[in-house]
């Protein structure tokens, strides 16, 4: 599968037996964004509980990768495979969905794929929806596999002040990276971690689907980051993900998410900030 896929493509493979919806939409979340599609969601679409079943609620941060075992659990009550195909959406077009697709890309689920545009965009194509019910579901026979290289702690990006193995990228705005924009999690510092680059994930879409190809090699490139890793940050590890998806295809450079991300670093006051 391809990372990103069409709602036309979804729509052309609606009934196939290995396929599995999910909805990451989140309930509320902590910038205030809000949808237009609350209630509804594509026919037979399951829930992904990001911020319960799917995150590490004992790490005192928020949205962080729970352990594989666990993982592994909560996606076989979802019903999911070993052989699915995973198209994951959620209701503000591109927000929660590519955390959801990293997450299965580092627990070893290779089809897996975000769609674009999202719910707002498969609605506005007049597709078919159904109200917010749950469904009985079977259990799956997924297993989960965590790739660690994938993932990044807060005392690895420490290090990485003075080794420079990886350039760190921060999803959040300008005017967060710049500490000239308040956080929205109250109490954090303003800025970013030392030496990072800043590209908004909000700059690489446009009406809630990702910008052209040739739009976002321009971003990218523009990085001058060559082959050198590169590590993905944001506020609490969620948008991160989109800019990561954003330079698939665009960056082949090895890729992982530093998951406590900026709620970690900027509560740590051992820890360096640059405005």
């Amino acid at each position: 599968m391809n990372a990103v896929v069409s709602a036309a493509w979804l729509k052309d493979n609606l009934h196939d037996p290995d396929l599995v919806i999910l909805d990451a939409s989140l309930k509320v979340n902590v910038s205030g964004k809000k949808s237009d599609y609350d209630g509804i969601k594509i026919p037979g679409a399951r829930f992904f509980d990001l911020e319960g079943e799917f995150s590490d609620n004992a790490s005192g941060l928020p949205h962080t990768l729970p352990s594989e075992a666990a993982f592994e659990q909560a996606s076989q009550k979802l019903g999911i495979n070993n052989n699915s195909k995973i198209v994951v959406y959620d209701n503000m077009g591109i927000y929660t969905a590519p955390r959801v697709w990293w997450m299965y890309k580092v627990m070893g689920h290779k089809n897996v794929a975000v769609l674009d545009g999202g719910l707002p965009g498969w609605a506005q194509a007049s597709y078919p929806t159904e109200p917010i019910t749950a469904h009985k579901i079977a259990i799956g026979n997924f297993k989960a596999k965590l790739d660690t290289s994938q993932v990044k702690s807060v005392v690895d990006v420490k290090g990485n002040l003075d080794s420079q193995e990886f350039v760190v990228i921060d999803a959040r705005s300008a005017g967060r990276f710049n500490g000239t924009e308040p956080e929205p999690r109250a109490g954090l510092r303003g800025g970013h971690i030392p030496n990072s680059l800043s590209v908004p994930f909000q700059d690489l879409i446009d009406d809630g689907h990702f910008k052209s190809k040739e739009e976002l090699t321009e971003i990218f490139e523009s990085l001058g980051v060559r082959d050198q890793p590169l590590v993905f940050s944001c506020g609490s590890g969620v948008t991160a993900c989109v800019t990561l998806l954003g330079s698939e295809g665009i960056l082949n450079n090895p890729k992982a998410v530093y998951d406590g991300s900026w709620t970690e670093w900027a509560q740590r006051l051992d820890l360096p900030v640059e405005r």
